[in-house]
């Protein structure tokens, strides 16, 4: 059995790493309402855009535009990896590392050549260790992301797609060119619950416009006569609805990056509470488990000490008997 110093100095240092987690599960727990509460302020406007795309797809005499055409042999897909900055969260990274995984091998089944996009430090560290290219990567913003965030990976990603596969465009750094892509996918995490929290992916692009979100409900046609259809609005559009479409999808596919960065921030830190409440918990159970061995320790030592004092009580006793 370990020494009453040694066991000392380990209950010390796990009420200091009790101290730690316990901190990170109380500012996980702050973030989550907020979190939350930005993916539910920010539905409104995905439900909107994506109902007008509806109707201007309706109304638009040409849906040639290539973000929603599909290409007639796809060679290479982009595939943007949401992850976190920081560490903390229990499998929340490798689960959405996984995913990512399984989607590549995927497209190469289907001969597609896959090109990584990351977002987050911990997925740009992942696969730097293991020497896999990474186009470009956008990090620290993982747990309260903007929607410039989102539009600075959306202007690279659209100009990609919309030069294709078999033409070049500026790298984002301004050295060189790289080539462009046939399709665009995203692998986020959706927030379920607190305990919930799935990795999903999507395809951005091309769009697929009679379906254009699987999230948001489309509604029933305006015209039938359905007694339980609810009514939507007529538009009249300026410029055309051609024009506008044009301008509306890449600001779509901005809208669907900053809605899966809020998803991913939220259940980040979800993620992060459950982990830290676990670490927490052990940490409690280990430093009673330590404290009891000490104090077993210790009564072993005291009562060794009674039983020297008591033998050398003794022997004075016999020496003087015997004088």
């Amino acid at each position: 059995m370990a020494s009453l110093r040694e066991l000392r100095s380990r209950i010390r240092g796990v009420s200091s790493i009790k101290k730690i987690t316990k901190a990170q599960e109380l500012i996980a727990t702050s973030r989550i309402s907020k979190a939350q509460a930005r993916v539910a302020a920010a539905k409104p406007f995905a439900e909107e855009i994506t109902k007008v795309l509806g109707e201007l797809a309706s109304a638009s005499t040409n849906l040639s535009h290539p973000l929603l055409t599909e290409r007639a042999n796809p060679r290479r897909a982009a595939v943007l990896v949401i992850t976190s900055d920081s560490g903390m969260c229990g499998g929340y990274n490798s689960n959405v590392l996984k995913r990512a995984e399984e989607l590549m091998v995927t497209l190469r089944g289907e001969g597609k050549e896959p090109v990584l996009y990351v977002m987050g430090n911990k997925g740009l560290t992942y696969y730097t260790f293991r020497n896999r290219p990474v186009v470009n990567a956008w990090t620290g913003f993982s747990q309260q992301p903007k929607y410039n965030d989102a539009t600075a990976a959306c202007h690279h990603l659209v100009d990609a797609f919309m030069a294709g596969s078999e033409a070049e465009v500026p790298a984002p750094n301004g050295v060189g060119n790289i080539e462009g892509v046939d399709e665009l996918h995203i692998v986020y995490t959706r927030f379920v619950s607190m305990l919930t929290q799935t990795p999903e992916v999507r395809r951005l692009a091309p769009i697929q416009v009679s379906y254009v979100d699987e999230d948001y409900d489309m509604g029933e046609d305006s015209f039938t006569d359905s007694p339980t259809a609810e009514l939507t609005a007529q538009y009249e559009f300026e410029p055309d609805a051609d024009v506008l479409l044009a301008a509306l999808l890449p600001k779509y596919i901005n809208t669907r990056i900053y809605s899966s960065l809020l998803e991913a921030a939220a259940s980040e830190s979800a993620a992060r509470r459950t982990a830290m409440k676990a670490a927490t918990d052990n940490a409690n159970e280990l430093a009673n488990v330590l404290t009891r061995q000490a104090n077993s320790v210790r009564q072993a030592q005291i009562t060794q000490e009674i039983s020297e004092i008591v033998g050398g009580v003794n022997a004075l006793a016999s020496s003087s008997d015997r004088d």
